[in-house]
C-alpha cells in the first residue's frame, strides 16, 4: 500500500537518485527509543510556543547530529545571504503528517528536489518570514491562509545556493485543495511524522554539490522511492531534536545545507 498523500494520487517519482551507501546514521543509536509512538503535535505546539524567527546560526553542519562543520566545508557558503522562508506544513491528520512539494525539473535552484514552499523575502512582505512562507505556499501550491495556523519558527539554516532561510512552520487543518504552479512544482505528497522522526531512517551521506563542484555532507531521510535531503532533511532533524531533547537544551544547533 502507498503511504504517500500525493495530490495526484500515489504515484511515487524520486526528485533525485537515493545514495548509494549509508556510511552512518545521523542520529545515535542510543535515541533510537524516539521512534516509539508519541503525541507529535502536542509536543511540537508546546515546543515551538512563543517562538519567534531567530536569525542565529551555529557552528552545526547538521543540528548536533555528528559534530562540528569540517572547517574545509565553511567557504562553499555564503557570506551575504539572500533572506528567504519556508512553510513547514504539518496536516492535522489523524496520523500527523508534512506536506512536501517536488520542484520543478526546470528551476534554477535545486530543480526536482523536495522542499518546503518558500522563496525569498520580498518588499511586499516587510521583512516577515511568516507573510513570505505564506505568500509561497499561496503560489507555489495554493495553499490558502485560511487553513493555516503558524506556531513557531525554527533557527535560519544556511542554503549553498545562496540563501538564509527561516524555516515557519504551522499546522493545517484538513479540507484544502492544493493547485500547485506547474512552473514552481512538479508534485505535492505528504509523509507521516512517524516516519520522518524515527532514528533508523536519519542519514548522512556525501555528495557532490552542483553549485560548488566539490563533495559537501548532509543528511538524508528516505521514503519509498523518494529521498528527502540537504536543507529540507536538516530543517526536519532541527525539529525533530526540538521535540526529543529535553526543553533547556539548546535546539538552534543548525548550520549549512545543500
Amino acid at each position: 500500500m502507498c503511504r504517500a498523500r500525493s495530490s495526484r494520487g500515489c504515484s511515487i517519482r524520486p526528485s533525485s537518485p537515493a545514495a548509494a551507501s549509508r556510511a552512518a546514521p545521523a542520529v545515535e543509536p542510543e535515541r533510537a527509543g524516539a521512534a516509539a509512538p508519541r503525541d507529535w503535535a502536542r509536543i511540537i505546539r508546546e515546543r515551538l510556543a512563543g517562538s519567534r524567527p531567530r536569525h542565529d546560526v551555529s557552528e552545526w553542519l547538521v543540528p548536533g547530529v555528528w559534530g562540528p562543520i569540517d572547517p574545509s566545508q565553511r567557504r562553499f557558503y555564503p557570506r551575504d545571504p539572500v533572506p528567504a522562508a519556508v512553510l513547514v506544513p504539518l496536516i492535522e491528520r489523524p496520523e500527523l503528517t508534512i506536506l512536501f512539494t517536488q520542484r520543478a525539473p526546470d528551476l534554477r535552484n535545486h530543480a526536482g528536489q523536495i522542499s518546503f514552499p518558500g522563496g525569498r523575502i520580498e518588499s511586499r512582505d516587510e521583512g516577515s518570514p511568516r507573510a513570505a512562507a505564506l505568500r509561497e505556499a499561496r503560489e507555489e501550491i495554493g495553499l490558502e491562509e485560511r487553513f493555516v495556523s503558524v506556531i513557531g519558527y525554527l533557527p535560519d539554516h544556511l542554503v549553498i545556493s545562496g540563501f538564509r532561510v527561516t524555516p515557519v512552520v504551522a499546522f493545517v487543518q484538513p479540507g484544502f485543495a492544493l493547485s500547485p504552479d506547474p512552473k514552481e512544482v512538479q508534485d505535492t505528497f505528504e509523509v507521516p511524522v512517524d516516519h520522518l522522526f524515527d532514528p533508523a531512517n536519519h542519514h548522512r551521506n556525501r555528495r557532490r554539490s552542483a553549485f560548488t563542484g566539490e563533495e559537501v555532507e548532509f543528511c538524508d531521510i528516505p521514503y519509498g522511492e523518494r529521498n528527502i535531503w540537504g536543507a529540507t532533511a536538516g530543517m526536519l532533524m532541527t525539529l525533530y531534536r526540538l521535540c526529543v531533547e529535553p526543553p533547556a537544551a539548546d535546539a538552534a544547533r543548525v548550520g549549512p545545507h545543500e
